[in-house]
């Protein structure tokens, strides 16, 4: 743990993980008392080790896993918006063939 000019504590990723180990094993309000934690802290390092796994506890890499999902968000609605323009056009497509050769419906029973 280091502790930088005004007072900030930083923990690494293996210091994380052995407070959480040692939170699921002895308790969570002994362990927190014991490294001086609030229960927050605990908590959303708990949560990012379940959403993200171990990486998710590293301190710089939120801001680059957000930069990363974002444009994987807007990759997927493009990808969504052309698959969209694919089936509008194949539905017109299928109308017009109707249209123009009636003898290709189905007959309904």
């Amino acid at each position: 743990m280091k502790t930088t000019s005004n007072g900030v504590r930083k923990f690494t990723r293996e210091e994380k993980l052995r407070i959480l180990k040692e939170a699921k094993h002895q308790g969570v309000k002994v362990t927190l008392e014991k490294y001086d934690l609030y229960p927050a802290t605990y908590y959303f390092w708990k949560k990012k080790l379940l959403v993200y796994g171990e990486e998710g506890l590293q301190h710089a890499s939120f801001k680059d896993r957000e930069m990363k999902i974002r444009a994987l968000e807007k990759e997927n609605e493009q990808l969504k918006i052309l698959l969209a323009e694919r089936d509008l056009e194949s539905k017109l497509k299928d109308e017009l063939l109707k249209k123009r050769y009636p003898e290709l419906k189905r007959k309904s029973l």
